[in-house]
This record gives C-alpha cells, sequence and structure tokens, in this order.
C-alpha cells in the first residue's frame, strides 16, 4: 500500500469509516433503523443504525480494495467520491424531509463533500506514473 497513494486513501478512509460505523451504533440505542432523527456522533454528526451500516459496508469496500491492488483501489475512491459528491449535495435537500433516511444533518453534508474531494482526486489525479508505467 505503501507504493500506492490510491491504495494508501482508500485504505486510511477505509479503517475510519469502519470505525465511524462501529462507534455510530453507541449513539444510536433507541433510533429508529431509517428514522429521520439520529443520535450524534461526537457530538456533531446525525447517524441511525442505516447510516452505521452505510458507513461499515463504505469501509469495508475502501479497505478491502486497498489490499486487492491500485486499480480496485483506484476504481473505488472514484464511485465512493462520486457517490458522496452527490450525497453530500444531495443531503442539503434531503434534511427535514421523510426522504432523509440516512438522518443527515448539516456536518454530515459538508464532511460527505470532503470525503468526495478527497477521494475523487486521489482516484483521478494521484498513481499517474504507475499507470503510465503499467501500460507501457
Amino acid at each position: 500500500m505503501r507504493s500506492s497513494i490510491n491504495r494508501l486513501v482508500a485504505g486510511i478512509f477505509g479503517a475510519v469509516y469502519l470505525l465511524v460505523g462501529l462507534l455510530g451504533f453507541l449513539v444510536t440505542g433507541g433510533v429508529q433503523f431509517f428514522g429521520t432523527d439520529g443520535g450524534l456522533l461526537l457530538g456533531i454528526f446525525m447517524v441511525n443504525p442505516f447510516h452505521n451500516v452505510a458507513h461499515l459496508l463504505i469501509g469495508a469496500v475502501l479497505l478491502a480494495t486497498a489490499l486487492i491492488s491500485l486499480r480496485a483501489a483506484r476504481t473505488t475512491n472514484i464511485v465512493i467520491g462520486a457517490a458522496y459528491l452527490l450525497l453530500g449535495i444531495a443531503g442539503f435537500f434531503l434534511a427535514g424531509t421523510a426522504a432523509n433516511v440516512l438522518s443527515l444533518n448539516t456536518p454530515d453534508h459538508f464532511l460527505h463533500l470532503a470525503s468526495a474531494i478527497v477521494l475523487l482526486g486521489t482516484g483521478l489525479g494521484a498513481d499517474r506514473a504507475v499507470r503510465r508505467t503499467a501500460t507501457a
């Protein structure tokens, strides 16, 4: 993983999202699975059990692809980065509605957008020399 920025970022983000998913369950006792109001993780980020499961799945995929290959990590960084970009933007419109099944709040939106920037930026911009060498 050290030889690839994509693998390193996917591994770090994967581990962090797995940890966040697990910690989220500490604050969501009594919260409905798809509840629009959730518990506050770190006193800031709203989560419900569905949101926690999403974090666990995303973390597992990122970590697994980091361990598999550069191509897998790069593709995953791009796909998950794009999904987070969409979620970050859509979240502003979902908050306060019955469609907010992830129990998103404003800090969540900005965190998802920041994750999108890092994952997309890494996936699209890093490891160019490795890709050129591999295809040459």
